[in-house]
């Protein structure tokens, strides 16, 4: 009888991962592509529901995945390293989650097979956003609800880590 092998994100560390592992950790949610407002007073960070232009908010995909640095200069490119000084990702973020010793969500598509999971959950942003290019004053757009847990999901369980 033979045991089950573990995911690779229970056993992989992040900065080994493959390209391929790398980027299929993104569950698709949309919430990183949300325009964020960082306070100048207490250096919070607060989120709009405001979403970069090339984000179609329905699908919660980039329109231009390949091309986007190049009309958007200031997109972040998510790695091991920079994920160590990042404060703004949403707490459902699998990155965030497994840098903090945290197991995928149940509806993550790693573990479903499909992207329903990430919808249905209310991790995503779609329909619940609004494009830049028609949104107007960030200030107008506050909301609290991309910094918290889906209201649709249970919480993650810790992952045992061998120390």
């Amino acid at each position: 009888m033979s045991t089950p092998t573990a995911p690779f994100w229970q056993t992989v560390p992040l900065d080994q991962m493959s390209s391929e592992q790398w980027e299929s950790l993104c569950d698709g949610c949309g919430r990183c592509c949300l325009n964020k407002l960082r306070d100048e007073d207490t250096d919070e960070v607060v989120y709009t529901n405001v979403a970069c232009r090339l984000l179609d908010t329905h699908t919660c995909r980039c329109t231009d995945y390949a091309d986007r640095h190049r009309k958007i200069p200031d997109c972040v490119t998510l790695t091991p390293e920079l994920l160590a000084e990042i404060d703004w990702l949403p707490p459902s973020c699998s990155y965030r989650l497994l840098r903090d010793g945290f197991d995928l969500p149940d509806w993550h598509p790693l573990r479903t097979g499909n992207e329903k999971g990430v919808h249905s959950s209310r991790a995503s942003v779609q329909d619940r956003c609004i494009s830049e290019r028609r949104a107007g004053p960030l200030e107008d757009h506050l909301e609290d609800w991309p910094g918290e847990w889906p209201d649709r999901s249970p919480l993650c369980h810790a992952l045992k880590r061998k120390g």
